[in-house]
Order: structure tokens, then sequence, then C-alpha cells
């Protein structure tokens, strides 16, 4: 009879430890499957930095059989007269504001519909490319100004 109560109360402790290492089981396949889409968002984030680091990359074209960018570090140029005629414009609307200027109010300065966002987004593009080389500084608020 004592070993019936031994064989059940083992059975009990068993049953208990089971169930415990089950819950423990589903806690580390829950956070795998977390860490798993941890894992493609990095991936996807890094995959991104990636392609906005080619998009930012200087492009470079030829002239004269030599390499030169199309839009100079403001360091390489002898003056603003080596930027294309669309950016001498942009920047010296920049330069002619008092203070920061919004994407918009340079938009509206060239005669571009600012009430429509995706008009303005090339435009965006073409002062960040000018703050990138140097020509404008690009404040955190995403307001643009001249260099000094």
């Amino acid at each position: 009879m004592q070993e019936r109560q031994w064989i059940t109360a083992r059975r009990s402790e068993l049953d208990a430890l089971a169930e415990a290492l089950a819950k423990q089981l589903q806690e580390v396949q829950v956070e795998r499957d977390e860490l798993a889409i941890a894992e493609r968002v990095l991936n996807r984030l890094a995959e991104q930095v990636q392609a906005d680091a080619e998009a930012v990359a200087p492009v470079a074209v030829k002239v004269a059989g030599r390499a030169v960018l199309l839009i100079p570090h403001r360091s390489d140029a002898a003056d603003e007269g080596a930027l294309p005629g669309d950016y001498r414009k942009i920047l010296a609307i920049v330069r002619e504001a008092d203070g920061p200027v919004q994407v918009r109010a340079v938009g509206e300065r060239l005669g571009l519909d600012a009430s429509v966002r995706g008009k303005l987004e090339p435009l965006r593009a073409k002062m960040t490319k000018l703050a990138d080389r140097g020509w404008l500084h690009k404040r955190g608020d995403g307001r643009f100004t001249a260099r000094p």
C-alpha cells in the first residue's frame, strides 16, 4: 500500500514539474518569436539606412573626361557659380530670408504649389543636398539657414 502512495505522490510531483516546464517552454517560445520579429525589423532598418546612404552619395558626372560632383561640396567650389541654376536660386532665397526658412516658404517663392506636399519633396531633397554639401545648414526643426 505504501508503494502506491509513493507512486501517486511522485506522479503528482512529476505532473507539477511537467506543467511548470510547459509554461517555461511557452515563455521561451514567445521570447524567441519576439526576437525573430526584432531581428527582421533591425534588418529592414539596416537595409533602409544602406539605401539612404546610397541615395545621399554625391553624384559624379564626367566633364572633359574628369569626374566632378554635380552639386560640389562648398569647400571644393570657388563660389556658388559652380552650382546648377535651380540650386543657386534656392541658395539666394534662403540668404535673402530674415531667418531660418521652411521648405514651403522657398517653394512658394519659386512658384511651386505649396499646398500639395508631394510638390515640395523634390525641393526638400535639393535643400537637403545643399545642406549635406555645406552650402546650407539644416536645423533640427527642419528649417534651413544660409552658411556664413
